[in-house]
């Protein structure tokens, strides 16, 4: 299935792949790209996983050049609402109810990096280059600071945000925007995506809310007997206790 020119949606099996489309311009954002990749993050339907990936040699490089040059006129309005649809964007991906995997290379910067922050796992291939590049244009990582801040901190923040510099895979994961350099990036995706395989599908929901946003102590008793009781939950406990495969695995 195919979500519009600048991203392709396609499932395969309980996986719904994701991909930026514009290789020729290294996958970077322009308009309909955003529109396209916020409406293929509207509704993932029952997927149990979503792997967001880049075509070609990079992942995603950015803002398109041309698309910066057409916003050098617009106003202060519509800059505002120009980052408003991005902010969308950065919010479907991360409230997306399935787990995301981002698959990168090449090229993670500015946006690239935004949306690298807002999977719940990043695996990237070792010659990946990362920035927050903004600074080097004259402006800020706004839109993707919250994102970006949730995964690395304040300390990574407050140097590459900064500096814009340039850093490898090696650093993505020291400071946590990615977690994994593969060689064999192929190979680690299929390895991640066959362990969210095997996780009951509604759990991994569930364990994605934990991660966002922390329940407290008595919410935290209701939501496990509210596992423990689901269809799902006796499922696979009764699969645990008779040393068989859950249904889900079947």
């Amino acid at each position: 299935m195919e979500a519009g020119r600048a991203v392709q949606v396609e499932r395969r099996g309980s996986v719904l792949a994701v991909t930026l489309a514009r290789a020729e311009r290294r996958n970077a954002f322009d308009a309909a790209l955003i529109s396209d990749l916020t409406a293929a993050f509207s509704d993932v339907g029952d997927a149990r996983a979503v792997l967001l990936a880049g075509e070609g040699a990079s992942f995603c490089a950015g803002a398109d050049v041309e698309w910066m040059r057409s916003s050098i006129e617009l106003s202060y309005e519509e800059n505002v609402e120009d980052a408003l649809r991005l902010r969308r964007l950065l919010e479907a991906i991360d409230g997306c109810p399935a787990p995301v995997l981002a698959r990168v290379q090449g090229h993670a910067l500015g946006g690239g990096c935004g949306l690298v922050a807002c999977a719940d796992i990043a695996i990237t291939a070792p010659g990946t280059v990362f920035a927050f590049s903004e600074v080097k244009l004259g402006i800020v990582p706004a839109v993707i600071s919250p994102f970006a801040l949730a995964k690395i901190g304040p300390g990574a923040a407050r140097r590459y945000f900064v500096t814009g510099e340039r850093f490898d895979a090696a650093t993505a994961v020291q400071i946590g925007l990615a977690h994994e350099v593969a060689e064999d990036l192929d190979a680690a995706v299929d390895r991640v995506l066959g362990e969210l395989l095997t996780a009951g599908p509604g759990a991994a929901r569930a364990a994605k809310e934990l991660a966002r946003a922390p329940l407290e102590a008595s919410q935290t008793a209701e939501r496990i007997a509210e596992r423990r009781t689901s269809r799902e939950g006796q499922e696979g406990l009764q699969a645990f206790l008779e040393k068989r495969p859950p249904a889900w695995r079947s």
